[in-house]
């Protein structure tokens, strides 16, 4: 008989890192299942690449997120390779944004992600094997103005990562953080549609630092070529087939000269440094 496919959850599956993902892993000889609330664009996935079995689930709706992770855990052949890779921005100002929007978007990046990885952790502390990738960002270490409640979510998801790299590594489970720069998805059009009129709802106050910090940051992104979502599937099958993978994978625009400024100055160095290059260190209203 032959040997049985080892199974492989990618959250967020119907486009961008996660679609390409999930093709690469089926590509391996992986038995993917590929989960997404847009069920369409899965079958299609599916129907065009052997080995991916798609799956609906709303993460934002935590007692759909329940019913998916009750199926996950009472799988025959249990997950051996998880990428938490679902989630989505919102912009505003702190000031600006709904504590409804709040709930949802720590809903869908962090505590949905907390759910389906501790549905998936017991069949891989049974075996004593298995891998499990957090799709953070490089703003998981920063911010941009604006951009505080996704950044929020993405800081606590490298807290639960650090931690759970080391709760679960005397398991033989390994634990990988994917930082991605700017990369070409239809992520920037869903946190455009996410964010909706807000910032044309905002106190006169703010209508100023809107304009000013995006102007600032417009500027960081003129003649920036952005890479397609390939450049990180690639980086996270690196990780998940390596006998040895690094803690952390970076890869895409901003992460040598933003994120690596934020790990080379201190507190007070990276304020200086971000504020001016945003364009907001002298600005008043």
């Amino acid at each position: 008989m032959g040997e049985k496919k080892e199974t492989a959850l990618v959250t967020g599956a119907s486009s961008g890192i996660g679609r390409e993902t999930a093709k690469r892993l089926a590509e391996k000889g992986f038995q993917v299942i590929a989960a997404a609330r847009r069920m369409d664009r899965l079958t299609e996935l599916a129907d065009q690449f052997g080995g991916i079995t798609p799956k609906s689930v709303d993460l934002s709706d935590p007692g759909d997120t329940e019913r998916f992770c009750k199926e996950i855990s009472s799988l025959s052949e249990p997950v051996s390779v998880l990428i938490n890779n679902a989630g989505y921005s919102i912009r505003g100002a702190l000031e600006d944004v709904p504590m409804e929007a709040l709930r949802r978007i720590f809903e869908v990046n962090l505590i949905s992600l907390i759910q389906v990885t501790q549905a998936c952790l017991p069949g891989m502390r049974r075996r004593r094997k298995g891998t499990v990738v957090n799709l953070s960002t490089i703003v998981g270490k920063f911010t941009f103005p604006m951009s505080g409640v996704y950044s929020a979510t993405k800081h606590a998801l490298e807290a639960v990562t650090d931690s759970l790299r080391m709760e679960v590594r005397p398991f033989g489970i390994r634990v990988i953080t994917i930082r991605p720069g700017v990369i070409a998805t239809e992520f920037n059009d869903v946190a455009t549609q996410m964010t909706g009129d807000l910032m044309a709802r905002t106190d006169p106050d703010y209508k100023a630092i809107y304009q000013a910090a995006g102007a600032g940051v417009g500027a960081m992104f003129a003649g920036l070529t952005i890479p397609g979502p390939e450049l990180i599937a690639d980086l996270i099958l690196e990780a998940v087939l390596s006998d040895t993978p690094k803690a952390v994978y970076a890869a895409g625009p901003f992460v040598e000269d933003i994120l690596g400024k934020r790990f080379e100055l201190d507190d007070d160095g990276f304020d200086r440094f971000w504020t001016e290059k945003t364009g907001l260190s002298d600005f008043k209203v």
